[in-house]
């Protein structure tokens, strides 16, 4: 179905952010997000809703920390396939409803553990542990997996497996949040040759997430340069994060939103939303820009500066050792 609307369309808007927006109606800090989808599934629906009706062409589902390992932090891992089957019947019913087609994207986060030698989770548990949260996915009617804020190569490609192995669409997105690379070291423009040697290749592939819009428009041009055939994601948190007493705020203005969308569309991303403190009023923002915008060369470094601001992670140089962060996305 993805294949299909960019068939007809120059250009896919996908949805902002959850964590951020289910804190700010209530989730508290340490809750597990997919237990609302039992408790405040009216809620859940609501923030779908507000998505679509700010423009958005792909939803994703409440299920970013909906794998078994991620799911044992609340004692929830028998239950992994069942919340996310629930979070995909939800985030359907909504798209169901609109008269315009609605993609919905089943989101799969990571496991949050090290995979071997570095941890204790082996590739091959990994892939089983996806397959088990896809398969509920799919049951709820997901149209496609939806991998998202990866760090580490094994773990994306045991997530392609899985997808795969379920007969599931899928796409890929990488978090370049370590000085232009992932945690794990990957750089944005070796993404395209790894993704193309998996088997299937995932169906649109990018960046999301990271340290702001500057960062990942960056990563979207390396993404991009010398690649022809991918179609390219690209998801920026609503500018840098920043805590103002006990709440995460973050910078990015509907105004510099709109000016990351249309920068990213030129740098090559064809799927384009927001991740972390992307509200539905950025999203809506985004969405008008977009609509008046004609694709134009890709920028250079001193216009998404000057439009976005300076990058938070300034790149290093080939070789120098990045250091590691905690992977959460919200």
């Amino acid at each position: 179905m993805l294949e299909e609307r960019l068939a007809e369309q120059p250009f896919l808007l996908a949805d902002g952010a959850t964590g951020t927006n289910l804190f700010e109606i209530g989730l508290v800090s340490g809750e597990a997000p997919e237990l609302w989808l039992e408790s405040h599934p009216d809620r859940i629906m609501a923030l779908h809703q507000s998505f679509v009706d700010a423009g958005a062409d792909i939803i994703l589902t409440n299920s970013f920390g909906g794998n078994a390992r991620r799911l044992m932090l609340h004692d929830l891992q028998s239950r992994a396939r069942e919340l996310n089957r629930v979070a995909a019947r939800l985030a359907l019913e909504v798209a169901s409803k609109s008269s315009r087609p609605i993609l919905v994207a089943g989101s799969v986060g990571p496991t949050g553990d090290l995979l071997a030698p570095l941890g204790p989770l082996t590739e091959a548990e990994a892939e089983e542990v996806f397959a088990e949260q896809i398969t509920g996915l799919k049951e709820g009617g997901a149209h496609l997996a939806w991998i998202e804020t990866m760090s580490a190569p094994e773990e994306m490609r045991a997530a392609a497996k899985a997808a795969a192995r379920l007969e599931m669409p899928f796409t890929l997105t990488a978090s370049f949040d370590t000085a232009g690379r992932t945690m794990m070291g990957l750089l944005p423009s070796a993404l395209a040759s790894f993704a193309a040697a998996l088997s299937p290749p995932p169906v649109a592939l990018g960046a999301n997430c990271g340290v702001g819009a500057s960062d990942l428009v960056m990563s979207v041009l390396d993404i991009a340069a010398g690649n022809e055939t991918s179609v390219i994601i690209a998801k920026a948190n609503a500018g840098v994060p920043q805590w103002k007493g006990a709440h995460i705020h973050y910078s990015g203005t509907p105004t510099v939103m709109a000016d990351y969308a249309c920068l990213a569309y030129d740098a090559g991303a064809r799927i384009i939303g927001g991740c972390c403190g992307t509200s539905p009023a950025h999203l809506a923002a985004m969405r008008r820009a977009l609509d008046l915008h004609e694709r134009g060369a890709p920028p250079t470094l001193e216009t998404v500066i000057a439009k976005l601001g300076p990058l938070a992670q300034p790149r290093r140089e080939e070789g120098a050792p990045g250091r590691r962060r905690e992977r959460r996305r919200v």
